[in-house]
C-alpha cells in the first residue's frame, strides 16, 4: 500500500530559492537597521569632529583627548597646534587629539 502519492512525494523535496530569501531576509533586515541605528550616526560624528579640528584657529579654547584645557597660541601645519596651558607654558598637540572646541578666538589676520 502506498500512502503518499508521487506528486506530494516530490513537492517536499530540497528546498527551494524560495525559502532560502525567506531565511536569509532578517538578518539582511538586522544589517539595514545596524547601519542606520549604529554606523550612520558614527560617520556623521566622525565628519564633524574632522570639521572642527580642520577650523581650529588661534585663540580659540581646546580640550584635549588627555584633558588639558588651553588656548590655541598657534597653528603650526595640518597636523598640530601649539596650546598654551598655562602662563608662558606651551605645548605641541596633535590635531586628532583635541576632543573639544569650547569657545573660538579671533579671526585669522589678512595681509
Amino acid at each position: 500500500m502506498n500512502f503518499v502519492t508521487p506528486a506530494f512525494a516530490q513537492a517536499a523535496g530540497a528546498p527551494g530559492t524560495q525559502d532560502i530569501l525567506i531565511q536569509i531576509a532578517p538578518f539582511g533586515i538586522i544589517l539595514v537597521i545596524m547601519y542606520f541605528l549604529i554606523l550612520r550616526p558614527q560617520q556623521r560624528r566622525q565628519k564633524s569632529h574632522q570639521d572642527m579640528v580642520a577650523n581650529v584657529r588661534r585663540g580659540d579654547t581646546v580640550v584635549t583627548a588627555g584633558g588639558l584645557i588651553g588656548k590655541v597660541s598657534k597653528v603650526n601645519d595640518e597636523t598640530e597646534v601649539e596650546v598654551e596651558i598655562a602662563q608662558n607654558v606651551k605645548v605641541r598637540v596633535l590635531r586628532g587629539m583635541i576632543s573639544d572646541v569650547r569657545s573660538k578666538g579671533e579671526p585669522v589676520k589678512e595681509g
